[in-house]
Order: structure tokens, then C-alpha cells, then sequence
């Protein structure tokens, strides 16, 4: 078995890492953020993912997984170095590689001589090139420094399961005996091996995430010509997945896409492309749709308001989900937030409740209002400038130069459709579907749902007394 190094403890590192480890390799696991490491040496994890803190606990208890501090500390003696560090987006959309940049910097002058480099980090097409250029550049052993590019494929919440159970495992290095080596490291694991250049590798990742995303945008269009014609999205969507060169995969309306891979990865190729000097304008459609979409679920919101005489100011709307999907502790590019958010600005007083995340979302909102105005957790979590509900009991008074709340996170969900004119089921949290609706019927003020994720039973709730609306049905 082999020695590996892993660099970045976040949802990709940690679970390569842990994963690696429970193939039978010895794996150093590296992050900058000493509370962070520490919490996982004693088994902590600081994110949801199912089975990830057994397969953690599995590696500590063999000794097989170790973290520590500092890239190079992870480097030194190791055969492999996985780069699994950040590639945020950048203003213009482009990736930001400054992270796999200050990682080389501090693994070359660590790495033993015939040690591989593999980037797992989302880089677009040629950076194994920039990695190996960077690694010649900052002091990498004169002896043969291997590059390789082993994208991930990994769908949050089921990351274990995917690494274990991969639909294929990509492999992209300009030298056979590297590739080979690299292969080796997932022996046992039962999947197709895809051997090719580094560039390809990394176009496949870019590529696999732009169309995907191209499903999610392209059922959104079609949902909302279902509504159009009077047709059941659900119904038009089931017709189309059998046929098997399209599946069911993707083909559910919503809010539009989010989580850290989608609006990052189609930003960045549409930008690699212009750099290239191509106008993907099939992508940039795929963005301007997902955009529209977050405007649509408001909209269908402002509609479900005024259908009992009200407009969104100072209007109670009860959110339920905050995640970009459920399962998951996720709130990166949330499209539920951005609906969120959208609410605040047309002046909606707002509870939402998420069974993982809601403690966090205020900060995640701050940083998406156009003023940038923080949302203070006082009493409830507020916003300056708010309106207060008139129909609502008055609060407490609010900390000296905060006003009254415009935000609270509930503490259940019966607490976020409590005296709500409408509520707006934004993440498909299976624990929603089996709501007690009459309970919920009698704590609103009005009773209107608007279910994003067509998760609900239109005709039950309909039954009931509710103003219901979905998305493309």
C-alpha cells in the first residue's frame, strides 16, 4: 500500500482522504485551520455527509489516517500528493487558483524524488501544466515529480458512496507509468478506468458539471411552458426520462441549480472559453435561465400573497429549506437563499427553518444583499431597515441601532408557517412531505404554498383549503 498526502480538509479532501485510508494506504490529511484539525483527530466532523464520520473514525482507529498542519507536513515522505484545496470563482467568473498555487509552493520543496502530484481541485483545462510549471518553479526535486489530474465526482451527501462506488475513475497524465501508478491506488475499487491526458481529465470534470447543469436549466424552460399550456411537468418529464439517451437524472424543476460545483464550474468554462475565443452562448443560456428561475419561485411567492389581498411588504412568509439540496449542510450558492434574499429586498418578513443549516444561513444572507448590511442575531435574527408585520404580536426590543426583525431562524417547522400568508418549500427535505397540513393550516394566516420542489401532493393540500402552486404543473 502506499503513502499519501492529501492537502485540504474540506468535503473532496476529507473524503479521499478517508476514503484512501479505508482502501488500505496510509494517508497524511493536511488543512490550515488548526480547530478544524483538531476536532477531526478526535472523529469531529464539521459537515454532513453520510457515512463520512464512520469512515473517518474507521481510518483514526486503524491508524492509516492522520491529520495535520501545513502542507509540507503532509508532503514529506509521501509517494502520492492530492491537491484537494479550494478553486473559488473569481468576479469574472474565471477559477481562482490561487489556493493550488500557495499549496505547490509548499509541498515542492517536501516531496521525495518520483513523488506524484494529483489534482483532485476543479482546474480548467491546462492547469496540470501550470502545477507542473509551479513545481519546477518553487524548488520540486530535480528526479522525476510526476503530474497527474484525478478529477472528482463527487454529489454532496452521497460523497462516501460515490468514492467507493464511483461511476468511473478519470485519470489524466502525459506519462503511461504515472497513470499506472495513480490507477493502482484504487485497486479493489469496481469501475471503469478512463486513461487520457491531463487536458482531457480536466475537460471531462468541466464538461460532466456543464451538462448537468444544462438539464437542470433546460427542464426549468420546459416547466415553465407547462405552465403555459396547461401541462404537469412531472408527467412530461416521466415521458422523456425512459427514453435512455436523456434518463430521469436532472429532470426535476426547481429553484434552479446551486452547491459548490454547478454555478462555479459553468461560470468558470464559459470564461476558459472566452479566453480561448469561443462564445459558448449554449452555457451562458444555461446560466441566464438558472438566474430567471430564482425570480420565478418570488414571483410565484408575490402571487400566492396577493391571491389573500397582500403584496410582500411586511408580508410573513414561511420558508422551509435553506440548503442547495437536501441532505446536506451545504448552503454555497444556495438557490433557496437567493430566494431568500429576494424576499428581504421587497421587504417580507421572514422565518425560514433547515433541519442542518439554519443557525448559519443569516451570515451566508448577509453577503448577498445589495447593502451588505449584516444580519445580527439578537433576540431573532435581524436586518436593519426592516418593517415590522402589523399583524403580528410586536417582538422583543432589539439590541441599541439594530431594527425590529425582518429574519428569524425557527426552531421546527410548524415555527416557520406560524402566522405566514404564504410558504415556500425551497430544498426537498424529505421530512416536509409528511407535514401535518391541517396543523399547518390553522398556524398560518392565510393558507398558500408555494412548493419549488414540487415535493408536496397538490390535490391533498388542495383538498384541504390551500392556494397551492408548484413548478410547472
Amino acid at each position: 500500500m502506499s503513502r499519501v498526502g492529501v492537502i485540504g480538509a474540506g468535503y473532496v479532501g476529507l473524503t479521499t482522504a478517508a476514503g484512501l485510508a479505508h482502501l488500505g494506504h496510509d494517508v497524511t490529511c493536511a488543512d490550515v485551520d488548526v480547530e478544524k484539525l483538531a476536532a477531526l483527530s478526535r472523529g469531529q466532523i464539521p459537515i454532513l455527509e453520510e457515512g463520512l464520520p464512520e469512515l473517518v473514525a474507521e481510518g483514526l482507529h486503524s491508524g492509516r489516517l492522520s491529520f495535520v498542519l501545513g502542507a509540507g507536513a503532509a508532503a514529506r515522505g509521501a509517494e502520492f500528493v492530492f491537491l484537494c484545496v479550494p478553486t473559488p470563482e473569481e468576479e469574472d467568473g474565471s477559477a481562482d487558483l490561487s489556493c493550488v498555487e500557495a499549496a505547490v509552493a509548499e509541498i515542492a520543496p517536501n516531496l521525495e524524488p518520483g513523488a506524484v502530484v494529483v489534482a483532485k481541485s476543479t482546474m480548467p483545462p491546462g492547469s496540470s501544466r501550470l502545477v507542473a510549471q509551479l513545481l519546477e518553479r518553487t524548488g520540486a526535486p530535480a528526479r522525476g515529480i510526476g503530474v497527474a489530474s484525478n478529477p472528482e465526482f463527487l454529489r454532496e451527501g452521497t460523497a462516501v458512496f460515490d468514492f467507493l462506488h464511483p461511476d468511473r475513475i478519470v485519470i489524466g497524465c502525459d506519462e503511461t507509468e504515472v497513470a499506472v501508478r495513480v490507477s493502482a491506488l484504487y485497486r479493489g475499487v469496481q469501475a471503469p478506468v478512463i486513461v487520457t491526458d491531463c487536458a482531457s481529465a480536466e475537460m471531462i470534470k468541466y464538461a460532466s458539471n456543464a451538462f448537468l447543469a444544462t438539464k437542470v436549466s433546460f427542464v426549468n424552460a420546459i416547466a415553465t411552458l407547462c405552465e403555459a399550456f396547461d401541462a404537469d411537468v412531472r408527467e412530461v418529464t416521466l415521458g422523456m426520462g425512459y427514453d435512455p439517451r436523456i434518463g430521469f437524472d436532472f429532470l426535476r424543476p426547481g429553484p434552479g441549480y446551486g452547491g459548490s460545483c454547478l454555478p462555479k464550474d459553468t461560470a468558470a468554462l464559459i470564461r476558459a472559453a472566452e479566453a480561448a475565443g469561443y462564445d459558448f452562448s449554449l452555457l451562458r443560456g444555461v446560466a441566464e435561465v438558472n438566474a430567471v428561475q430564482v425570480e420565478r419561485i418570488v414571483g410565484k411567492v408575490r402571487s400566492a400573497a396577493a391571491a389573500s389581498g397582500r403584496d410582500l411588504l411586511g408580508t410573513r412568509v414561511g420558508v422551509l429549506g435553506l440548503t442547495f439540496k437536501a441532505n446536506t449542510d451545504d448552503l454555497r450558492d444556495s438557490p433557496a437563499l437567493a430566494v431568500v434574499a429576494r424576499l428581504l429586498e421587497e421587504g417580507a418578513v421572514v422565518a425560514a427553518y433547515d433541519p442542518a443549516a439554519g443557525e448559519r444561513a443569516p451570515a451566508a444572507l448577509a453577503a448577498r444583499l445589495p447593502d451588505r448590511r449584516e444580519i445580527v442575531l439578537a433576540e431573532a435574527p435581524v436586518l436593519a431597515g426592516s418593517r415590522p408585520d402589523p399583524d403580528v404580536e410586536a417582538p422583543p426590543e432589539p439590541h441599541p441601532g439594530v431594527a425590529s426583525p425582518r429574519l428569524s431562524i425557527a426552531a421546527d417547522p410548524y415555527d416557520a408557517c406560524r402566522e405566514a400568508a404564504v410558504v415556500a418549500v425551497l430544498t426537498e427535505w424529505d421530512e416536509f412531505r409528511w407535514l401535518d397540513f391541517d396543523r399547518v393550516k390553522v398556524l398560518m394566516a392565510a393558507p398558500a404554498v408555494v412548493d419549488a420542489r414540487n415535493l408536496l401532493d397538490p390535490a391533498a393540500l388542495r383538498r384541504r383549503g390551500f392556494h397551492y402552486q408548484g413548478v410547472g404543473r
